[in-house]
Formats: C-alpha cells, sequence, structure tokens
C-alpha cells in the first residue's frame, strides 16, 4: 500500500499545485517530486525500475518544454507518449523472449495456461495504447482543468475498473486449489 502511495506522490502534488497556482508550477512541482520519487528509490533499494528512469526522462524534456516554452502542450502530451511506450514494450514483448512482459510480472504469483497470459499481455498493450489516444481526446477537445482532473483522476480510475476486468478474466483460468488438495 505505501508503494501505491508513493507512485503516485508526484500526481497529488501535481494536482494541489495546479488547484492552489497553476499548470506552469504545477509541471515544476512534478518535476521535482519526481526526481524526489527516483531519488528515494536510488537510495533506499539501491535500484530504480526502467520505467520510472523512462518517466523522468520523460518528464524532464515535456516538463521542461513546457516551462521553457510555456506551451502547457507539452506536459500534456507526456501522459500519452508514456502510456503509448508502455502498450509499445508489452506488445513487443510478445515476440522477445520465452514469456510475454506480464507473464514475466505475475506469473510468479498466478498460474495460467499460456494462451490467456497471451491474451493478458495484448489487453494491458491495448488498454495503454488506448488511455494515450483518450488522453489525445480530452486534451483536444476540452479545457486545462479537465484535462487536470482527468489525469490525476481518470486514469487512476480507467486502471482500477481495468485491473478488476483482468482479475475477474484471470479468475476463470485459474486452477481450482481446493479440488486439487481434497484428491
Amino acid at each position: 500500500m505505501n508503494k501505491l502511495l508513493f507512485d503516485f506522490f508526484p500526481i497529488v502534488l501535481f494536482f494541489i499545485a495546479y488547484k492552489t497556482y497553476d499548470l506552469f508550477v504545477a509541471t515544476a512541482v512534478v518535476i521535482a517530486a519526481t526526481f524526489v520519487q527516483v531519488g528515494y528509490n536510488w537510495f533506499r533499494h539501491r535500484k530504480v525500475e526502467t520505467m520510472q528512469w523512462v518517466t523522468l526522462g520523460l518528464m524532464v524534456v515535456m516538463g521542461g518544454a513546457t516551462l521553457y516554452l510555456q506551451d502547457e502542450q507539452f506536459i500534456k502530451w507526456k501522459l500519452t507518449i508514456i502510456e503509448w511506450l508502455f502498450g509499445i514494450v508489452i506488445l513487443g514483448s510478445h515476440f522477445i523472449g520465452k514469456k510475454t512482459i506480464i507473464e514475466k510480472m505475475m506469473g510468479g504469483n498466478i498460474e495460467l495456461p499460456n494462451k490467456i497470459w497471451s491474451i493478458l499481455n495484448f489487453v494491458w498493450a491495448l488498454f495503454f495504447i488506448s488511455v494515450g489516444c483518450i488522453n489525445i481526446y480530452v486534451m483536444f477537445n476540452y479545457d486545462t482543468e479537465t484535462w487536470v482532473e482527468f489525469k490525476t483522476f481518470g486514469v487512476p480510475a480507467l486502471m482500477s475498473v481495468f485491473i478488476l476486468l483482468q482479475v475477474i478474466f484471470m479468475y476463470r483460468f485459474m486452477p481450482d486449489t481446493e479440488s486439487e488438495s481434497k484428491e
């Protein structure tokens, strides 16, 4: 639970800074918070996940462009780029190695048939790519306030619903441990 809260730390600070000041202050705050998050992980665990480095890099580049050019479109595009990168990497894992990324991440805890792992991997990739597309729709059809609320609350809500649906889907294919233990 603490890790989940810490993962949302930059987003929460971004939202608070946006509501208190404006998008440019919020952008500076989220860049600093992302540095703190990565730094904390490095000093605490001596390890930073690849996607955290990618997120930090994109945050610095897109957030920096937002601040330097005083153009909010750059920070808005960062969400789409991150989501599409996740989707492409997950999709690419179908073709590299013996296991997909989703199976590597969850396979130690859950036993599922190979075909189901492949389906889950494809659906996760499709989800991330779709969220990136939805972000483009929101950023071009709504005001900045709506976009900030979508980024802060809409994306996590979509993720929560998606994860719940995945759990329901996976449950149907998990081995029945009760009947196996009776035998």
